[in-house]
Order: C-alpha cells, then structure tokens, then sequence
C-alpha cells in the first residue's frame, strides 16, 4: 500500500459527532498469532484511513483488548472511535469497563454497548432505575466512555432501545443474509433518531464468501466460531459462494454509518479495501440476486444464528 490512506472520514456516526469512516475494523485478535502480528495488522487498517475499531471483553478472553488498546496508543486519541463492550448483563457494569480500560491501556473508551442484547426481558430489566443503562450512563459521567449503545441479534430489542432513548450507537447485523427488519425497520428508526448504526455480518461470519472447515477448509476456523482466510489466497470454492465485493457492495448500498468488517490478514484487507473502492450503489435487481445467490451460498455451512429462519 502507498503511505497516502486509502480512506477517508465519510460522516458522523449519529449524534456522537465524531466523523467516522465507511468500513471500520471489527475482529482481529487470535491468541494464536503473536501480540506483534496482531497489532501490526491492526496498525496496517490504521493507516489505511480507517477510524473506528471494536472489541470485547470476552474476544480471546482479553487478548483483543490488549492488542486494541497497544495499537491506538501508536496514534492520536482523538483520530480514532473505540468500541468495547459489557459482556455480562446480569453483573455491575462498573467493575467490567474499569476491567476492560484496564486491558485497553487507555483512560477511555469512546462508546461501551451492552454486549448481544437481544432477550426483552433481559433489556428491560437493564432499562429500571439504577440498571445497565443507569450505570452506562453514570460511566459517561465519570468519563470511561463518552457514549453508550447496544448490540444485538433481535430487531424487537433494538426498536425498544432506540424508541427508549438509551442508545448513542446501535450494532446489528446487516448483509445479504439477515431478517429484513434491520433494513425495513431498525435502520431507518435509527436514522430518525439521529443514533449511530455500526453493522456487521457482512460476510456471514466468513460463511458467505467460502467454504466452512470440512469442505477443502479453504477458510481458518478461528475463536467463536469464526472462519477467514488465514491468509492464503489459493483455496478453490467447491460450494456456492457470493464475492467478497458483492457482500461488500449489498451492506453499503444499505449505508449504515460504519461497516465492520473482519480484517485478520493483509490479503483479507487487500481484498475489502479493494472492493470498497470499486463500490458503486448497487441497483434494486442487482440487490434481489445478491440475496437469492445468498441463501445458496450460506446453505449446508453450519448453523446461521444470527438468521433463526428454518427456511433460509
């Protein structure tokens, strides 16, 4: 790559104000591949222009925090928007963001969301009075984080959240393989409500773009079920797959704020930063076919549960 970034800050996510790139830099850390490894590929996205990072507790039982926090110590604060998360729903949330600041090596984070928060009940009893929320909102107070959001898997919670008023950013799903609501409902509410969208699951979890381990392991089983290339760029497909730039190009026609994507290995970076460059909106028909050329793609490669339908 030539030193000039590929990317440059597109808009603000929601109302944080903070002017956020179209892809940002989702999971990265494998206990695996050493600390140096991991930050240098961390690094390599950096300077590629992108500006919004995540990570998580339980990513590699601390170890993505680690890397996270070694990378953007290496450059200006304030350049960069760091998501973490609050793991465990039923405990303090207190303790688990001086825990994860503990980890990242940094005096805060920009945006702390509650962590797959996708039960109702579970949601509502983080909605009473001195609950999750409460205790989110008394971190931005203190100042460990500046914002606070949920991700989730159910569109149901994250309606409730955004007609609530808790949320500064929502994360869902959002490619050619998920329940049409993210687009038709959560997607557009947030918009409304001047909320910040961060997707993710453009790829399937690595599932859309190739086989899963068993069929030629063309793709690395990696930690939580995830699968990449592992940085080999010589796999032949035996079943249906869709492009990494058709996932790519379907997800940003959507235009949520952020795209998170899955950027373990420089070829797996190549690929998307090349295909983000070539993106053009893709039309309604191009649209349809991405996601009936999906459902091929996604079948017989394990369970989708991001995705319940039985059907699908």
């Amino acid at each position: 790559m030539s030193d000039a970034p590929i990317f440059t800050p597109r808009r603000e996510l929601g109302r944080t104000g903070f002017v956020a790139t179209a892809l940002g830099i989702g999971d990265l850390a494998d206990r695996n591949v050493p600390v140096e490894s991991c930050v240098a590929t961390v690094r390599r996205a950096l300077d590629a222009g992108l500006n919004v990072i995540d990570t998580a507790p339980n990513y590699e039982d601390g170890y993505s925090e680690e890397v996270v926090g070694c990378a953007v110590r290496g450059v200006r604060r304030e350049s960069v928007f760091v998501i973490d998360k609050v793991d465990h729903l039923d405990q303090p949330v207190g303790p688990q963001i001086d825990g994860s600041l503990a980890r990242l090596g940094l005096a805060h984070a920009d945006l702390f969301v509650c962590h797959n928060l996708s039960e109702m009940a579970t949601f509502e009893r983080l909605c009473r009075p001195g609950g999750g929320f409460d205790q989110l909102a008394d971190a931005v107070k203190a100042g460990k984080c500046r914002f606070r959001g949920i991700s989730s898997h159910a569109p149901d919670v994250l309606l409730a959240a955004l007609a609530a008023g808790v949320c500064d950013v929502v994360m869902f799903p959002l490619g050619p393989f998920v329940d049409e609501r993210y687009v038709a409902e959560v997607l557009p509410q947030a918009r409304e409500a001047a909320v910040g969208t961060v997707c993710f699951k453009t790829f399937g979890a690595g599932k859309l773009v190739g086989d899963t381990s068993g069929y030629n392991q063309p793709l690395k089983t990696r930690p939580r079920g995830k699968v990449s290339s592992g940085g080999t760029d010589d796999a032949a497909a035996t079943l249906p797959r869709l492009t990494v730039a058709e996932c790519l190009h379907y997800t940003l026609t959507l235009d949520p704020d952020v795209a998170l994507l899955g950027l373990s290995y420089p070829n797996e970076q190549d690929a998307a930063f090349a295909a983000a460059r070539a993106f053009r909106p893709l039309a309604a028909d191009r649209m349809a076919d991405v996601r009936r050329r999906a459902i091929d793609a996604r079948r017989d490669k394990g369970p989708c549960w991001w995705n319940p339908d039985p059907h699908a």
